[in-house]
């Protein structure tokens, strides 16, 4: 296969990816609502620790780099906190 088919290959995945990005900061928003109505904090390491090991464990299982997936994860759980604090209205986002 052609580097460029492969790339455009590439590229259609990285779009995946930031679609399911967006549809997990969708969530994110609704998990503030949420949370607000509980009355949780936006953080809970918790939930982070089951998310990290989760997502290692799942590497481990597909193959790829756990740590590297791990830090994914962390910054997508970053972007949800943030997420949630704009709709509480403590965020730094636009």
């Amino acid at each position: 296969m052609p580097i460029d088919a492969l790339r455009a290959e590439i590229n259609g995945i990285d779009e995946q990816i930031i679609d399911l990005i967006a549809k997990r900061q969708q969530i994110a928003a609704r998990m503030a609502q949420a949370k607000m109505a509980e009355g949780l904090p936006v953080r809970d390491e918790k939930r982070t620790r089951e998310v990290l090991e989760h997502t290692y464990s799942y590497a481990v299982e597909k193959g790829i780099d756990p740590l590297s997936v791990q830090k994914i994860f962390g910054l997508l759980i970053d972007m949800s906190e943030e997420k949630q604090r704009e709709c509480q209205g403590d965020g730094n986002l636009p």
